[in-house]
């Protein structure tokens, strides 16, 4: 390596980055107040401070170069994967303009179906303006957003939208409106977009060159005259927007319903608006009430008011049921992956006379038992500690989704399914064999519990293959109304963190154990940071796979310490745990020697 490029790796790698979020979180801090006042002369100063500032730059270059997933992914230009060097020199480049490159598009797998998903990948520039663009209009809108509002924003996940339907009917059944508009991403009206975004020329101008930039289909260039591109930084956040609104106008029309108590008086609004029930996760919503009629006007002020946004509901995935009685042969309804229905019981039993039960919905149950058979099925002739390796975080990952709700029977039920799949498996591998006595080369009696699929290791241990049924059911605790990680309140957010049931158990004690905090930077984790657990003594000069010896720590913060001692990565992805050895890794002669020192 040359004496410059060192030079460059250590001017970025020796930013104080902890200084740089702390000035800008206190900006972002400040707009999210100035939002909540009103004070629109003093949020436009401070995002125009904001935007300006090289500590916001430096963030948002760091997010799409060193955090995010998409940084090995090239735009139209075919630049990806920047160094240290090329990461500061987008830094001092970074202005907002007019000139922009179209997105590259990609076809992805739509999960479920056999359709395909466009993904549009803006340039690494254009990706570090955005989310330059998103650090500044997040907080003003966070202020805003309506509270029943979950999808594509910081600290709301699927399990609160799931909380706040349950809420919603647990004391009186209701008729339910499932909703799904057509293509949303595809078709937002522009100027309706940018009318409702009303925020500085500067960044209407660079928001409508973005929308207007066109997509590259391999060699074929087309334009876009409606929509946002699926995958850039700020589609999310301008679709949020889009929809924001939609709760609002079925508040005012509940203010106008004929509803009285059981004395005969007329309900005040408040009431009214409480028994009116909108919850919306990204383009899919639920309208709740106890009264078909309501629902069905809702659905109809609903389509208009999407007109106006150049939307529309999609009728196929548009049904009316009732979460207690039979209504049009259908009794409760699926969201999210959830299957939610009420049950009728004796009063002994609940005092409303029925009981809400959500349990993972039939379609996401056939789904995962073929994920899971279709790995089986890869791995016939593969060792049964790769097979095993390959299905735990899979298993892991979907049975801590479903954790928060009734899932102990079917747990139980995918776990019977899958040993007799392991049955079968293990059955093609010793044809000659009976089933009793091959069955010992791959269950083994694992303390007081048989029949656990295990193969050894090279230390004698067993390695074992995770069950649902072990997984334990925690109610998962709704976010409070309308609070938001721009508030300052950083112990609440970060404690939410460790509690919710995506996170896998070891990342959630070592949070727990650092009280929320990176112990490199030492600043608090946030809803969007990328965390990866850290080995303190490295395990090739024998460092142990426990607690005392693992930390976690921010994805740029490990980059930093794994530069600086030459240690291996483990990172924290969707539940899993990996281990990659890192870039500028120094000899293990000289990592001793410093350790020695």
């Amino acid at each position: 390596m040359s004496n410059t490029s060192l030079k460059t790796t250590a001017e970025w790698n020796q930013i104080n980055w902890r200084k740089l979020e702390r000035q800008v979180f206190k900006l972002q801090k400040r707009i999210y107040r100035a939002s909540v006042r009103g004070d629109v002369k003093a949020i436009r100063r401070l995002q125009k401070t904001l935007m300006k500032s090289w500590s916001a730059k430096a963030l948002a270059v760091r997010r799409v170069t060193q955090d995010n997933k998409g940084k090995k992914t090239a735009g139209v230009d075919g630049v990806k994967s920047l160094s240290p060097k090329q990461r500061l020199d987008l830094l001092r480049t970074l202005n907002l303009s007019a000139k922009v490159s179209p997105t590259r598009r990609v076809w992805i797998d739509k999960l479920g179906t056999d359709e395909k998903r466009p993904l549009g990948i803006p340039t690494m520039n254009d990706r570090a303006l955005q989310a330059l663009v998103k650090l500044v209009l997040e907080p003003e809108w966070e202020a805003r957003f309506e509270p029943n509002s979950y999808g594509f924003r910081p600290g709301r996940s699927c399990h609160d939208a799931i909380g706040a339907i349950f809420n919603a009917i647990n004391k009186q059944p209701k008729f339910v409106l499932d909703a799904d508009i057509a293509k949303c991403f595809d078709r937002i009206n522009h100027e309706a977009l940018l009318r409702k975004l009303n925020t500085s020329p500067t960044i209407r101008r660079q928001i409508r060159a973005w929308l207007k930039a066109g997509v590259m289909d391999g060699k074929q260039l087309f334009p876009t005259s409606e929509g946002t591109p699926q995958g850039g930084v700020i589609s999310p956040l301008l679709a949020n927007i889009a929809l924001h609104g939609m709760e609002e106008r079925i508040k005012e029309y509940a203010k106008t319903l004929d509803m009285k108590d059981h004395r005969g008086y007329q309900k005040g609004w408040q009431m009214k608006c409480q028994s009116l029930t909108l919850i919306r996760y990204a383009d899919d919503f639920v309208i709740l009430h106890e009264d078909i009629t309501v629902v069905q006007r809702c659905r109809e002020l609903i389509s208009e008011w999407l007109k106006s946004m150049g939307l529309e509901l999609k009728s196929s995935k548009t049904t009316l049921s009732h979460t207690l009685i039979e209504y049009e042969g259908k009794i409760g309804f699926d969201f999210l992956g959830f299957s939610i229905q009420q049950y009728n019981v004796g009063q002994y039993e609940s005092k409303q006379g029925f009981k809400t039960i959500i349990t993972p919905s039939q379609k996401k149950q056939r789904e995962h038992y073929h994920a899971i058979a279709s790995i089986i099925d890869a791995h016939k002739t593969a060792p049964q500690k790769a097979l095993i390796t390959r299905l735990n975080p899979v298993i892991r990952g979907w049975a801590n989704y479903y954790s928060t709700v009734v899932s102990k029977d079917t747990y139980s039920k995918l776990d019977h399914e899958i040993f007799f799949k392991l049955k079968t498996w293990a059955k093609r591998r010793h044809p000659k064999q009976n089933w009793s006595e091959g069955a010992g080369n791959y269950w083994h009696t694992i303390g007081g519990s048989n029949w656990n699929f295990a193969a050894k290791e090279e230390d004698n241990n067993l390695l074992r293959l995770l069950s649902h049924a072990e997984t334990p059911i925690v109610r998962h605790v709704k976010v409070k109304g309308n609070l938001s990680p721009y508030d300052g309140n950083l112990v609440y957010w970060s404690t939410r963190m460790g509690t919710n049931p995506e996170m896998p158990h070891r990342v959630a004690t070592l949070l727990k154990k650092q009280k929320g905090k990176c112990t490199y930077c030492k600043l608090y984790f946030k809803e969007e940071d990328v965390m990866e657990i850290d080995h303190i003594f490295p395990r090739s000069l024998g460092g142990k796979k426990e607690y005392k010896n693992l930390q976690l720590l921010h994805r740029h913060c490990h980059d930093t310490k794994t530069t600086e001692d030459g240690s291996v990565r483990g990172s924290y992805d969707k539940g899993q745990i990996t281990e990659e050895p890192c870039e500028g890794k120094l000899s293990r002669t000289v990592l001793k020697q410093r350790r020695g020192k």
